[in-house]
């Protein structure tokens, strides 16, 4: 639900999660494809081809609601926790 909800309504944050803080600058597109409460999964896109990613949080995810303002703080370049 959450890599849905993501992919559908927040495709610019999860590129910006794979550019800014998987170091990936070089990907033209990414697809969150895995979430759980100690990291999310991406599946980027480059010019070499395709590639996974994961990208762990800094605090283990206690609810949904820590897990949206997780997300939110990470879009905005804060600390998740």
């Amino acid at each position: 639900m959450i890599c849905d909800h993501m992919n559908e309504d927040h495709a610019d944050a999860v590129l910006a999660y794979a550019h800014t803080l998987a170091g990936r600058t070089d990907a033209a597109s990414a697809h969150l494809t895995g979430f759980d409460p100690t990291g999310m999964d991406l599946a980027i896109q480059t010019e070499a081809g395709p590639a996974a990613v994961r990208i762990a949080f800094d605090h283990e995810l206690q609810d949904a609601d820590d897990a949206r303002d997780t997300l939110i703080a990470l879009a905005r370049g804060q600390a998740s926790g």
